[in-house]
């Protein structure tokens, strides 16, 4: 089992990316998946989830609406789009993902937001 970043890049302030989180080996609908951040020296934090009934959980200092997650069950995908983003953006995304209690870490992707 396994889940797999991609779509991470470099972008101008208010700019926009979609990342996305491929999983493989289980059904991501069927689990919650959610998207961390990290940024050097900083620790791991939550951004937004998506649990298997397709409800958007927003976590502490995220919940202005930037930030969103959707997801493909026919690709098996979760997608995180981020929009207006700023350079405190800047940081690598991971996906993360419960499946019945096993945790499933990806290796992250990085963004880059430049002022």
């Amino acid at each position: 089992m396994q889940v797999v970043e991609s779509g991470g890049g470099l972008v101008q302030t208010g700019g926009s990316l979609r990342l996305s989180c491929a999983a493989s080996g289980f059904t991501a609908s069927d689990n919650l998946i959610q998207w961390f951040r990290q940024v050097p020296g900083s620790e791991r934090v939550p951004v937004v989830g998506l649990d298997s009934m397709n409800s958007m959980l927003h976590y502490k200092g995220f919940t202005g609406g930037r930030f969103t997650v959707s997801r493909d069950s026919a690709k098996n995908t979760v997608y995180l789009q981020m929009n207006n983003l700023t350079p405190e953006d800047t940081a690598v995304y991971y996906c993360r993902a419960n499946n019945h209690g096993t945790i499933i870490w990806g290796k992250g992707t990085r963004v880059t937001v430049s002022s």
